[in-house]
C-alpha cells in the first residue's frame, strides 16, 4: 500500500510539472461463485458437478494531459484457495490487462498504441469478453477518425512470442501472427445506425514439419460484414451478416453468420425480444477440405447462444454449426433487473453417424437462462443466474456426455468498483 501511495504521489508531482489535466485511479474486486453441473458440455455418466469461487482484482490508472491520454490496468485472477494461506508468490501473478497511450492529433483524428480492448458493435466478432475474469485485450495500433455521426477505425497488430534472432514459429495458442482491420460506423439519424467490419487475420503454420522441407507459412482469413440497428419508439431491432473466406492451415475457408433480433418495450419496465442466429457448419459426411464452419474469433461469445457456454466459448470450433432461436424477457424495476431467455438449438449442417450411415435429428436441445441484477448501492452490484440444458441424443453425439443427467449451472457475483483517487487541474 505504501508503494501504491508513493507511485500516485509521484504521478501527481509529475502532473504538476507538465500541466496534467486529469488523473483517476479505479479499483475492481469481483468474486464469483459458480456451481457447474454440466457446464460447457453434458456431464459424463458417473461424474459429479463441482463448485468454486473465482475472483478478478483489477487496478486502473487513467491519465489525461492536453492531447495525450494514457491508461494502465493491472489485474490478478485467481480461484479461491489455489495457493496456500502462507504462500510467498501468487499462482497467476499480476498481469497487464491494458497499457496504452493515445494522442489526439485533432478533435477528430487520434492514434492509440499498446495493450488495449478491441470492442465493436455488439461484440460478436471483436469484444472485451468482460464475463471472463481475465477479460480480453490485444497488442495493437489503432488510428481513428470520429465526428458527430461517423466513426472510422484502422487497426493492426504483429505478434511474436519472444525477441528472437532468427525466424521462429509463433506458438501462442489460438493467436494470430498478424492482424489488420477497418471498422466504419455511420449514425444516419437518431433511429438508424450501420457499421461495416473488415478483419484480416494471419495465422502461422508449419508445412511439412519435422522434415528437411519444413517451412513456416502464414495463411490469411478474412471476416467481413455489416451490422445494422434501428430504434424507434418502443421498437429496438438489429441484424448482421458476416462472411468468412481466405485460408486456414492450408485449407480454403467458406463460412458465414447471420442473425436478426427484434425487441419491443411493452411497458417501461417490461421488454420482449425475439431472435434467431445462424452460424454455418460442415456436415460429418462432407469429405471436402474446405472449412465451412464459421468462427466468431474474438467475440464476447458468452453473451450469445446460451449462458452455459456450450457453443463457441473455447469449444465447438470447426463444428456442425448452429441455429439458435430464442425469446428474451426483461423486467426492470427500481434497483432490480430480471431476465428469462429460453433457447432452442439446432445444428446448421447434417450430423451423420458415419459407421451406421444414419442421419441424426438436427435438434440439439433447449436451454433456459434466468438472471437477476441488483444495484446494492453506488459502486456495488450483485448479479446471479440459473441455467439448465435439456439436451438431445444429437447433443450427446456432438458434445459427448450424458444428456439424461440433469445438466445445470448456477452463479452469484458481487462487483465492487470504487473510484479510489481522482484529481483535476
Amino acid at each position: 500500500m505504501k508503494k501504491l501511495k508513493l507511485i500516485l504521489l509521484l504521478i501527481v508531482g509529475l502532473s504538476f510539472e507538465i500541466q496534467a489535466q486529469e488523473l483517476d485511479v479505479n479499483l475492481q474486486i469481483r468474486p464469483r461463485f459458480e456451481y457447474r453441473n454440466g457446464f460447457k458440455q453434458p456431464l459424463k455418466y458417473g461424474q459429479e458437478g463441482t463448485s468454486q469461487i473465482s475472483q478478478r482484482s483489477r487496478l486502473g490508472i487513467n491519465y489525461k494531459q492536453e492531447d495525450l491520454i494514457v491508461k494502465l490496468s493491472l489485474q490478478n485472477t485467481r480461484t479461491w484457495g489455489d495457493v496456500p494461506t502462507t504462500t510467498t508468490s501468487d499462482k497467476n501473478g499480476v498481469a497487464v490487462f491494458e497499457a496504452w497511450a493515445q494522442y489526439n492529433f485533432t478533435e477528430k483524428w487520434s492514434a492509440r498504441m499498446g495493450r488495449q480492448v478491441l470492442s465493436y458493435d455488439n461484440q460478436r466478432i471483436l469484444g472485451g469478453l468482460d464475463w471472463a475474469q481475465q477479460g480480453q485485450s490485444h497488442d495493437a495500433l489503432i488510428v481513428s477518425f470520429h465526428n458527430e455521426s461517423q466513426k472510422l477505425d484502422f487497426g493492426g497488430a504483429y505478434n511474436s512470442d519472444a525477441e528472437n534472432l532468427v525466424q521462429t514459429a509463433y506458438t501462442v495458442p489460438n493467436m494470430y501472427k498478424t492482424m489488420q482491420y477497418a471498422w466504419y460506423h455511420n449514425q444516419f439519424n437518431e433511429n438508424l445506425g450501420a457499421s461495416f467490419l473488415a478483419l484480416n487475420t494471419g495465422y502461422e503454420y508449419t508445412r511439412n514439419p519435422n522434415t528437411a522441407e519444413s517451412k513456416i507459412l502464414v495463411d490469411y482469413k478474412q471476416t467481413f460484414g455489416p451490422y445494422v440497428t434501428y430504434k424507434k419508439g418502443k421498437l429496438d431491432t438489429s441484424f448482421w451478416v458476416y462472411g468468412q473466406t481466405g485460408k486456414s492451415n492450408d485449407h480454403q475457408v467458406s463460412a458465414w453468420n447471420a442473425a436478426a433480433n427484434l425487441g419491443y418495450n411493452i411497458t417501461e419496465a417490461f421488454k420482449l425480444g425475439l431472435g434467431y442466429e445462424f452460424l454455418s457448419g460442415k456436415s460429418s459426411n462432407d469429405e471436402s477440405n474446405v472449412i465451412k464452419s464459421f468462427n466468431p474469433l474474438f467475440g464476447t461469445n458468452h453473451g450469445f447462444n446460451g449462458y452455459m457456454d456450450y457453443f463457441y466459448v473455447g469449444n465447438y470450433v470447426n463444428s456442425y454449426g448452429l441455429q439458435d432461436a430464442f425469446i428474451k424477457l426483461n423486467y426492470n424495476v427500481n434497483k432490480w433487473q430480471f431476465a428469462l431467455i429460453p433457447h432452442v438449438f439446432l445444428v446448421a449442417a447434417d450430423v451423420v453417424n458415419v459407421p451406421l450411415n444414419e442421419k441424426m435429428d438436427s435438434y440439439l436441445g433447449t436451454e433456459i437462462d434466468a438472471t437477476f441484477g441488483y444495484n446494492f448501492k453506488k459502486n456495488i452490484t450483485v448479479t446471479g443466474g440459473y441455467s439448465q440444458m435439456f439436451g438431445s441424443k444429437t447433443m450427446e453425439f456432438v458434445k459427448g456426455g450424458d444428456t439424461s443427467h440433469t445438466n445445470n449451472w448456477a452463479w452469484l457475483m458481487v462487483s465492487v468498483d470504487p473510484k479510489i483517487f481522482s484529481w483535476k487541474k
